[in-house]
């Protein structure tokens, strides 16, 4: 019997609210900004406030946080959409905290009028100046001494539109001297006169996130906020808006970001990417985008048990990006079919085959008892790769080379009798003779050879570009490197064959269908991919090379 596997700190939380009765079921939310592509990150904590409220018969909302018109587009929106359900998930409602500014206006008249808040015509340098230090109080100016009347006047004027944006700001009154800077009387609201992508020019004032996060979380009734740790110390502002509103209280908890080796986790990085054509785009295959990663041919359930595995903790620490691959060879390795493919080819000429054609079948999935066979046409010439053979070949060399045999995959034993080359002295095509009795699958030839070869059949076989994709940086953790993160970039991200021969049944595979490329790795078809020219993406390769490149460093 395997071991029950052990609550994660929210759930030893989320347990006792149930069983006091605090809560009789619960209520998370995913709350991104659209402002950029979600990333592995955001993946992490998808399935945390996702898999919650799953396992506890609760619901989660999908809340995107629109508050700053400048940076948010519908694309983003819609991408963010399509990445959830991707990976495996469906949200109670979706909201945006658009949808409540003006409730969020009437949450800062009111404290307007209970005198915790006050307009301020101070620039953003003299704020933060009159804020102080981390060791030295801060300093009230004279806006704040403005009556609760005049600063609801203002606020109202400001909402239609009489004033320039950053003329004028709405500010908390909670502790000047407070240790916790952001308690030194923070922005609430400001003016900005920018067309939103849901609201239009309806507004001309937004709230800032730290003030609609919190009243949004209490507006939805949402039982756990649940964020990462940089927001710890913004849980004093979430409470004090709370308490002081007298709204539900939601309340917030915090978990460690995902950070990972090799890799960025910050959208403006991302972006920065993107608009620099570092990439191609934020569905780059190189990119740590979730539309990326799908690209690229990771399978959703392979993100989710990486997930899991690497749990829900309060400490931050670096994750190998190794442990990624890892969840996406087992699972590709269960589910990808099995294809032959050869990217450098050398010619070969069987001398003694006579047959027009022969289909032979083979595996599709050796892992997969129902993953069925398919038909591999067999030919007299034949391309394997240029490196499986050699013609001086040292001991112990178990590939093709003169007076050697070797199998090819799913067909017969061949044995190399003659080389042949072009004026220059280049290889052009070897010539080699089958044993009929050595079919695989009916071998009576009694011949055993220790080395085993992918190939195709030149007449048949289909081309096609493939897209080698290694991890974008050389470095392990990017984020603390020194000098400009777009430094480590590794040059050797993308290697492009552009003339590969694919066994024909490529042809009739569907565009979600994952593959292993026998001997090669794993691959995925690319979107840009046509009936006149098949492109792949590689997923992962069959093994960790960076270990061994670690190892070697």
């Amino acid at each position: 019997m395997s071991e029950e596997k052990s609550l994660n700190f929210i759930e030893e939380i989320v347990e006792e609210h149930l069983k006091s009765g605090k809560y009789t079921s619960i209520t998370t939310r995913f709350p991104p900004e659209p402002n950029g592509y979600l990333h592995i990150g955001h993946a992490k904590s998808i399935c945390l406030n996702f898999g919650l409220a799953k396992k506890y018969g609760g619901k989660t909302n999908l809340r995107f946080d629109d508050t700053n018109p400048t940076t948010e587009e519908t694309e983003y929106v819609e991408s963010i959409k399509e990445d959830v359900r991707w990976l495996g998930f469906e949200w109670a409602q979706e909201l945006y905290a658009s949808n409540y500014f003006e409730q969020l206006y009437g949450f800062a008249m009111k404290l307007i009028e209970k005198g915790l808040a006050y307009v301020d015509d101070s620039s953003s340098e003299e704020i933060a100046q009159q804020k102080g230090t981390p060791t030295t109080p801060g300093v009230r100016n004279a806006f704040a001494e403005r009556t609760p009347e005049d600063n609801a006047k203002i606020f109202r004027e400001m909402r239609e539109g009489k004033y320039e944006d950053g003329s004028k700001v709405v500010r908390a009154k909670i502790d000047m001297s407070s240790p916790n800077m952001l308690l030194r009387d923070p922005i609430i609201y400001r003016i900005k006169h920018a067309h939103h992508h849901r609201t239009g020019d309806d507004w001309c004032i937004y709230p800032m996130y730290d003030f609609a996060h919190g009243q949004s979380d209490s507006i939805e009734n949402i039982t756990h906020s649940i964020c990462t740790l940089e927001f710890v110390p913004h849980r004093d502002l979430y409470d004090w808006c709370i308490e002081n509103l007298e709204i539900f209280p939601s309340h917030q908890y915090e978990f460690a970001r995902l950070n990972m080796t090799y890799t960025v986790m910050s959208k403006r990085k991302l972006l920065q990417l993107v608009n620099e054509k570092h990439v191609n785009g934020w569905d780059d295959p190189r990119m740590s985008t979730i539309s990326g990663m799908r690209r690229r041919g990771y399978p959703a359930e392979a993100i989710r048990e990486f997930c899991d595995r690497i749990g829900i903790a309060k400490r931050e620490n670096l994750i190998d990006v190794g442990l990624l691959e890892f969840c996406v060879r087992e699972q590709l390795n269960k589910i990808a079919l099995r294809r032959m493919v050869v990217f450098d080819p050398l010619k070969v000429v069987i001398t003694n085959y006579t047959g027009e054609e022969e289909l032979l079948t083979s595996e599709n999935n050796p892992e997969d008892p129902n993953g069925g066979h398919r038909e591999v046409p067999f030919s007299k010439e034949l391309y394997i790769e240029r490196e499986d053979f050699m013609e001086v070949a040292p001991k112990k060399y178990f590939r093709l080379s003169p007076g050697q045999m070797v199998r090819l995959k799913s067909a017969y034993i061949i044995k190399c009798e003659e080389v042949v080359k072009d004026a220059e002295g280049n290889i052009t095509e070897v010539r080699c003779t089958y044993i009929p009795e050595s079919k695989s699958g009916s071998d009576t030839s009694g011949i055993n050879v220790k080395g085993t070869l992918h190939w195709v059949s030149i007449s048949h076989a289909a081309t096609a570009e493939v897209r080698l994709y290694d991890r974008l940086f050389k470095v392990e953790d990017v984020a603390n490197a020194e000098g400009d993160f777009k430094e480590h970039i590794n040059d050797d991200s993308l290697h492009v064959v552009g003339h590969a021969y694919a066994e024909p049944a490529l042809l009739n595979d569907k565009v979600d269908d994952r593959y292993q490329f026998i001997r090669k790795g794993y691959f995925i078809l690319d979107k840009e991919s046509t009936s006149d020219k098949l492109v792949f993406n590689r997923t992962v390769t069959l093994k960790d090379g960076w270990a061994k490149e670690v190892k070697k460093g």
